[in-house]
């Protein structure tokens, strides 16, 4: 063994003297910490869903350029032009690149976390929610385990994790910061489910001078609820008699107790907070859509492309690069280009060719 292999072999046994009570605070296994709710928010919000799906598509619909290689990675063998064929075209037998992207992105959202098994030849997603991170006292991850019954080693298995204030093992979903926002839509959606469920809000009480027995009052109860409720179509007039007089007890109707502006308001918050400028999705001739839509790309989708790059360059070795040129919201307006060329023939730097 010549110095520069013993120096080489020094280095790697400088391990992080922190990570043994780094593994004990974090404990033996590492699993998802995302409530079900955020993935039920998915399917039954709107604007979760859309934001979500907004910036899934974006990241989904970026190719990658595979270049040199920098070192050996986590795998060696893998030649450049497979790693090309993974990322762009073929990730597995059975999905397409934009699939395999689709439920990597959604993980990485929804869960904060996502996970890539390499069995050597393909690339297959495992869905976060499922995966414990095993953790080591010296390496920091001793392997992954799915569902708790099958185990991988810590080479067979590549990930991507947003940003966390509780654990470096595990990201943390960015609908945590808008958990109080989904709540209170779904509060306000029940509460209208059940204003109609109810044959709405009757808005007036009977009032009788005589003394009615348990019995009457039932029945008068039974007799309203089956002849003049707005479900069952109840639009008679009604008789009043044997002393019975209508009195109001609110003069709020439902259009006064509108949601609207409200929901709208929340809905606001969950965009902010997954990092979609609520603009976007306000629609209209608005001078504003195109910086809001590069801010959309250069502050959220890039980021999170970054971080996908940048696991997939430790793991194979090569240097990859995004390929933004197809994205136009991130190109120069054409009047940019010409005041730009304009300013280098005025002041002397590019002379303009002459025929």
């Amino acid at each position: 063994m010549n110095w520069i292999t013993k120096s080489w072999h020094n280095l790697r046994e400088k391990l992080n003297p922190a990570q043994v009570r780094i593994a004990q605070e974090a404990g033996t296994m590492v699993g998802t910490d995302a409530p079900i709710t955020y993935k039920q928010a998915f399917e039954r919000v709107e604007m979760v869903n859309r934001g979500v799906n907004l910036i899934v598509s974006a990241c989904s619909s970026l190719d990658y350029d595979v270049k040199d290689k920098v070192y050996d990675g986590v795998v060696d063998g893998t030649r450049q032009k497979s790693l090309t064929t993974l990322l762009n075209y073929r990730p597995n037998p059975y999905q397409s690149a934009q699939d395999f992207r689709k439920n990597v992105f959604t993980d990485y959202l929804l869960e904060g976390n996502a996970f890539i098994y390499y069995d050597g030849r393909f690339m297959y997603h495992l869905p976060a929610g499922q995966v414990e991170i095993l953790t080591d006292e010296k390496t920091f991850i001793k392997g992954y385990r799915y569902n708790g019954l099958v185990d991988f080693r810590e080479s067979e298995v590549f990930y991507i994790k947003d940003i966390s204030g509780d654990s470096i093992y595990r990201g943390s979903s960015r609908l945590q910061s808008a958990q109080r926002s989904i709540k209170t839509l779904y509060n306000m959606e029940q509460f209208q489910d059940s204003f109609f469920e109810n044959g709405a809000v009757f808005g007036m009480v009977l009032t009788t001078e005589n003394t009615l027995s348990t019995i009457a009052k039932e029945r008068t109860i039974q007799y309203w609820q089956q002849k003049y409720n707005p479900k069952v179509g109840g639009r008679r007039p009604v008789i009043l008699d044997s002393g019975l007089k209508p009195q109001k007890i609110t003069d709020t109707s439902f259009k006064e107790m509108d949601f609207d502006q409200s929901i709208k308001t929340h809905q606001e918050k969950i965009l902010q907070a997954l990092g979609v400028p609520p603009l976007l999705l306000q629609g209209g001739n608005n001078a504003n859509i195109a910086p809001n839509l590069r801010l959309f790309y250069l502050e959220t989708v890039l980021p999170i492309v970054r971080s996908w790059v940048s696991a997939i360059e430790r793991y194979y070795g090569y240097d990859v690069e995004a390929i933004t040129s197809t994205v136009s919201a991130l190109q120069q307006e054409l009047k940019d280009i010409a005041a730009y060329h304009a300013t280098l023939v005025n002041g002397g730097i590019i002379t303009p060719i002459v025929s």
